[in-house]
């Protein structure tokens, strides 16, 4: 992975930390996901170790869990 992912529901707390995070490390440093919106990337996100959005996937594969806005179990519904 080259970029970074950012994983987030579409809350106020992930959209605000969405924002840091362009911010931090620049729109084209980094993919984002909204999986509020896109559930099929909900898997992708729970394989990667993230159980928490919004959550900060680096090209390392280290999990980020920023703040928390809602458990991966929350947003499968």
């Amino acid at each position: 992975m080259s970029k970074s992912i950012f994983y987030h529901a579409g809350c106020p707390v992930c959209i605000s930390a969405e924002h840091d995070v362009i911010d931090l490390i620049g729109r084209e440093n980094v993919e984002i996901v909204n999986i509020g919106v896109v559930k099929d990337k909900i898997s992708e996100a729970e394989i990667a170790g993230v159980k928490s959005v919004p959550a900060l996937v680096t090209p390392n594969g280290n999990v980020l869990h920023i703040n928390f806005g809602a458990s991966i179990s929350d947003v499968k519904g």
